[in-house]
């Protein structure tokens, strides 16, 4: 199941990274993700549920996996819900990636410097693998579980957001050090 989470996400980050990469963004990124990291860990760590995280509400379509075999069904949730990008994702933290991924390209464009663009496909596999990893493993974990109370659920939820934005807010500070001793 791994495998079919990862490698969709590892391949379609990195084409991510690479596209990125090639842009002269990694300070605009840098320091826009270190305003989101602020602006949405604030948000989350308060508890203030109206400023909701940018993504979408979909998720996957019954009719693509009704009737199909298992492997099918792993295969169709693995490409979707593996990148992360198609599907509903409730944690301010997601966003916060594309932008990490866009910083980890290089000041001036492919022409001058092919790493720039080689290192944010690296990086931009390294968050697709990381995440596909995390969503197969949360989905292994909790298929081996009888189904929780829907206020477990709930509680739990709010207490995932806390986390995101606590983490939110040291990725802030933590970017905004580094775009503080950025030359130029």
């Amino acid at each position: 199941m791994l495998p079919a989470y990862a490698v969709p996400a590892a391949l379609l980050w990195a084409a991510l990274g690479a596209v990125l990469g090639a842009l002269p963004l990694a300070r605009p990124a840098l320091l826009a993700a270190a305003a989101y990291a602020a602006l949405f860990g604030t948000a989350e760590a308060a508890g203030w549920l109206g400023l909701a995280a940018p993504g979408t509400r979909w998720q996957v379509p019954q009719q693509m996996v009704a009737g199909a075999g298992p492997k099918r069904r792993i295969l169709v949730w693995g490409a979707i819900l593996g990148p992360g990008f198609a599907t509903r994702n409730p944690y301010a933290g997601f966003g916060l990636l594309v932008l990490a991924v866009a910083g980890a390209g290089g000041p001036r464009a492919p022409a001058v410097t092919g790493a720039a663009v080689t290192g944010a496909a690296v990086t931009g596999a390294a968050v697709g693998l990381a995440h596909a990893a995390g969503r197969a493993l949360a989905l292994l974990r909790d298929a081996r579980r009888p189904a929780p109370d829907p206020m477990r659920i709930a509680l739990a939820s709010a207490c995932w957001r806390a986390a995101d934005g606590y983490a939110l807010l040291l990725a802030a500070a933590a970017i905004g050090a580094a775009c503080a001793r950025l030359p130029g």
